[in-house]
């Protein structure tokens, strides 16, 4: 790649990310009324959270398996209203117990 091709895909990609941000800030100047959209828009990025962050759990120990053994663990004790901390530790156990079986 060139150098001239390096920065117009770095000057296209910035216009897209400002263009991302500013489109909504210029087309909706006045507040939102509509319950119907302002539910959607509190629900959003827990919904964009929970769809990037749920496929990267499952998969992150390489194999299927000790992901969804580890994502189980973690869910039964958030259930359980049990710790950040507890979970987090009870899960990546679980995880690597099921790795090595």
């Amino acid at each position: 790649m060139t150098i001239e091709k390096y920065f117009i895909y770095l000057a296209v990609m910035a216009g897209v990310t400002y263009l991302i941000r500013a489109l909504p800030l210029a087309i909706c100047r006045s507040k939102v009324k509509n319950k119907f959209v302002k539910s959607f828009l509190a629900y959003i990025p827990y919904a964009v959270l929970s769809a990037m962050t749920f496929p990267a759990v499952i998969y992150s120990t390489g194999r299927l398996v000790s992901g969804i053994v580890g994502t189980v663990v973690g869910i039964f004790l958030s259930y359980k209203r049990k710790s950040l901390l507890t979970v987090a530790v009870a899960a990546c156990v679980a995880a690597f117990i099921a790795g090595l079986l």
